[in-house]
């Protein structure tokens, strides 16, 4: 006997134990060894992390697919795996030292800390592999991957050494994102723009002549960060600004450091912004970098790699002049002390002009939350434009799709606009960048400390001492390599040849420039093929109101916390029925409760059929079943399983849950069980008999259909209603998907839709003009045909039953004083004189329908204000918009009603 309730705490370890056991998931299995490959890649998520909403959603999604293909019979490998998260780890274990009262990093020294790093990774590195194991991901867990394997490591320096004998890797000395905490350089990806109340400073900057005396003329700049200035080497103004025109080509004094700096016409200048002129500092700020190069002007770097004031010895500060005392004195003070003095010295001159407050985003450090600097520094580089022009082509070509095709914008507008790529970081956690240096500073780049040497003894004709390069490479240059790095390459193996491109990518809007690009660009270099056909893009799993998640609003939902309470199915269902393509999602709590309900609806329906003798029959045909109830239902089920498989085959994951769950709840449960009730419970007989192996079939197929979003709920009935019949068979996880081909029966749907019809009306009619619940009724049909007469003779006490009527009559014309039902072409009426005041029922519906009118109004005026859409936060807006469907939708209904009551 099937348990009361469906407890998902007692069941989903269970059955994943028998998975694993299994070995279900496992790619390659004897049995498949000549299906059709497919293959996915895990976006290996940080050794660090824990289960957020996005991991819940994205590996959902990742798991739909690999389940819907595994039932199709296709050799499944869903490849796992973790990112070593260079800078995220080294902070995790140098705080981890610091809580212990160990030596720091640098006291260990870089083979001690990197062996404690290596020491973590293996006691807490698989937090998040459990976790999504607990979510229910069917990957290949005995293939999981790490980034600093020994595999992986080998194709990272195998595509580091090839790029840089092509050309394409070199180092250089650029700007970067500087994080003065952890004093590396960082990716854009690492940076949080936060919205920051500060000050714009107006400075005087005296004109000079050509002997260097000043004019009495000056040129007025404004900046947020004074301490800069001490790094200018050129004021800019745009070539058509009339007020600067004559003075291009001249020079001012810098203040407080006395070097001549030129005035250069640049059109980065704005004449309507401030005052036109914009001090240049070109080892400072990104965008001064590409005017000093355009311009041919100094870089000059005053900070320290700790973001602090570093003067003493700089020549190229100094530049032959001699600064004040008091700029001198500003050498080893922190940068924002610093801003305090050079404002100070400036008032003291008479140099400061105005003070504005100014908000503006000033960049920080995602993790370190530091203020980061532009910094000017040698580094490694990837010359990506020839990668680039590659991995363009091959989404132009359709050899990658991506889905929501609108996403191929974002990936041509990086990649048409594309940098060089700053690979080098440094930090003492992850690949070590394979290049070694003599004494004389020459670079030697091999896949090893021998070939390097012997590089080096070749160039010198006799062997010479060679230092490695400190840096590590950025986390994203491996992760690149990700979809053939795990497949064994650069070996040939096996799996490279049957897996390699992957069928689809599933991954984050966030990470297309960061990820994506450099996969495909990386994929396309080493093997001559695209990583994989199609990349589908999801959005944000966002709160209930619409905003985005985040530990400051205190908005977070732990998906793990939703599983204890609700169980996984329903988290992972409630994701998938959001997930609609290109839209955001809104979760609620609710909504994962509902679909535990949904659950449950499921339980109780089979034990329902349990209790009715419906058992499994092997040799059940159910093309062959005479009963029109039957035939109706397995039509519906065939419906069903066609629109579930083409909405998944279209990435359309809400579509498929939400038409799986309409068959399920609304046909199954709600219809086909309540019509089935008389024959159950009357008596025995073929009738009876069909009934309850249709019944017992199509529990078995929802079981298949439902798999791929509720796998858990799924595994434990079908393997329920095998022992109900005494049956043996293999776990659901390696069934077949249901095959209902040739089940639909035109005839069937037409008589027993009509009926659920005809129901549906009624019971929205007595709703709408708020008929009493108890109330029975009369059902009138007017002028029916001949077919309705016949399925009235057959249904006529089913619609009674279930529309609460106390009498069907026929007649040739329709009653005054009647509700107006349309049941596929035919009229029914509902005579509610005495039991309704109709009169009143109309106007009511009028004055709701003109309430309704002017909500929508309202609503259209504000979206309709463009400073209200720029100004109101993004979940207010999306909240106005919901408000307008629902106010549409309502008033649908009430027009709807009223065309029922004047008829």
């Amino acid at each position: 006997m099937m348990d009361k309730t469906f407890d998902p705490a007692a069941v989903e370890a269970r059955i994943a134990a028998e998975w694993e056991e299994a070995q279900a998931f496992r790619a390659g299995r004897p049995d498949r060894a000549g299906a059709e490959p497919y293959s996915i890649m895990i976006p290996p998520p940080n050794v660090t992390g824990s289960l957020h909403m996005g991991h819940a959603l994205n590996n959902t999604l990742q798991d739909v697919l690999a389940r819907f293909e595994r039932l199709r019979g296709k050799d499944v490998l869903w490849q796992p795996g973790t990112d070593h998260a260079g800078i995220a780890t080294q902070m995790v274990v140098e705080r981890r030292l610091a809580e212990q009262q160990q030596p720091d990093r640098r006291s260990l020294g870089r083979p001690e800390f990197v062996r404690r790093v290596w020491e973590w990774k293996a006691e807490s590195g698989g937090t998040i592999v459990n976790q999504l194991k607990r979510l229910g991901a069917s990957c290949d867990w005995s293939r999981e991957r790490f980034t600093m394997d020994e595999g992986l490591s080998k194709a990272v320096l195998k595509v580091f050494v090839d790029l840089h004998a092509q050309g394409l890797i070199y180092r250089d000395k650029r700007l970067v994102n500087w994080d003065p905490k952890f004093q590396t350089a960082i990716s854009d990806l690492e940076v949080q723009q936060v919205e920051v109340k500060g000050h714009l400073w107006h400075f005087a900057y005296p004109v000079v002549d050509e002997a260097g005396t000043e004019t009495g003329e000056t040129i007025t700049v404004a900046t947020t960060r004074p301490e800069t200035m001490l790094g200018d080497t050129a004021v800019a103004v745009h070539p058509e600004d009339e007020r600067y025109r004559a003075l291009v080509g001249k020079r001012l004094r810098l203040p407080l450091v006395g070097r001549l700096i030129p005035i250069v016409a640049d059109e980065y200048s704005d004449p309507e912004k401030g005052t036109g002129a914009v001090k240049i500092t070109p080892a400072h700020d990104f965008n001064d970098f590409e005017v000093g190069r355009r311009h041919g002007l100094a870089q000059i770097n005053i900070l320290d790699e700790e973001a602090r004031i570093s003067l003493d010895g700089n020549a190229d500060f100094l530049d032959g002049t001699s600064p004040e005392p008091e700029a001198l004195a500003l050498h080893g003070l922190d940068r924002f002390k610093a801003r305090e003095t050079v404002v100070a010295l400036m008032e003291e001159r008479g140099r400061l002009v105005t003070i504005e407050p100014n908000t503006h985003a000033v960049p920080h450090g995602d993790r370190s939350g530091v203020v980061i600097e532009p910094y000017l520094t040698d580094q490694w580089y990837v010359n990506v434009k020839p990668l680039a022009d590659r991995a363009l082509q091959a989404v132009r070509d359709g050899r990658t799709r991506f889905v929501p095709e609108t996403y191929e914008k974002t990936y041509f507008q990086w990649l048409e606009n594309i940098e060089p790529w700053c690979i080098s970081r440094q930090l003492w956690w992850g690949h070590q960048i394979p290049a070694w240096y003599d004494a004389d500073g020459n670079c030697f780049v091999a896949s090893s400390e021998e070939e390097a040497l012997a590089q080096a003894a070749e160039k010198h004709g006799r062997p010479v001492a060679l230092r490695r390069d400190e840096d590590v490479l950025d986390t994203w240059f491996s992760s690149g390599l990700w979809p053939f790095s795990t497949l064994g390459w650069p070996e040939a193996t096996p799996e490279l040849a049957r897996y390699y491109p992957t069928s689809a990518l599933v991954t984050g809007f966030d990470i297309i420039f960061f990820w994506v690009a450099r996969m495909m660009m990386l994929g396309l270099h080493a093997l001559d093929e695209v990583p994989f056909r199609t990349i589908y893009i999801h959005a944000l799993v966002r709160d209930e109101k619409g905003a985005k998640m985040s530990k400051s609003k205190g908005n977070v939902v732990d998906p793990l916390d939703l599983v204890d309470r609700y169980g996984a199915d329903a988290l992972r269902f409630t994701l998938a029925a959001m997930a609609a393509q290109g839209r955001d999602i809104k979760l609620s709590v609710q909504r994962v409760e509902g679909y535990r309900n949904f659950a449950t609806k499921l339980w109780n329906a089979a034990r329902f059929a349990e209790m009715n003798g419906c058992r499994l029959d092997p040799a059940f045909a159910p093309g062959s079943v005479t009963q029109t109830l039957n035939a109706w239902a397995l039509g519906e089920a065939a419906r069903a399983v066609a629109e579930v498989t083409g909405a998944i085959e279209a990435y359309r994951f809400n579509d498929a849950a939400n038409a799986a769950y309409r068959f399920v709840w609304n046909v199954f449960c709600d219809w086909y069980l309540e019509l089935a009730k008389p024959v159950l419970q009357g008596e025995d007989g073929p009738a009876k008999e069909e009934t309850r192996r249709t019944i017992a079939f199509i529990i078995d197929q929802i079981c298949v259909l439902l798999h791929p979003f509720m796998p858990f709920l799924t595994e434990e009935l079908w393997a329920t209603k095998a022992r109900e019949a005494g049956l043996t068979r293999p776990l659901l996880a390696l069934a077949a998907w249901p095959d209902l081909g040739g089940l639909a029966k035109p005839e069937a749907e037409a008589e027993i839709g009509w009926v659920v019809d005809l129901v549906s009306e009624i019971r929205s009619a007595r709703s709408e003009t708020n008929v009493p619940a108890g109330a029975q009724i009369p059902l009138v049909l007017v002028a029916p045909g001949e077919a309705v007469r016949e399925r009235l003779s057959r249904w006529g006490d089913t619609v009674r039953r279930l529309g609460r009527i106390a009498s069907i009559e026929t007649v040739e014309t329709s009653p005054r004083n009647a509700v107006q039902l349309i049941v596929r072409g035919e009229v029914a009426a509902l005579p509610l004189e005495g039991v309704v005041d109709l009169a009143a029922e109309v106007a009511r519906l009028k004055k709701e329908d003109a309430k309704l009118d002017g909500e929508i109004g309202k609503i259209d005026a504000k979206l309709g204000n463009a400073d209200f859409l720029a100004r109101a936060p993004e979940e207010v807006v999306e909240e106005q918009r919901e408000r307008r469907d629902a106010a549409i939708a309502r008033r649908e209904k009430v027009r709807d009603a009223l065309t029922r009551l004047q008829g």
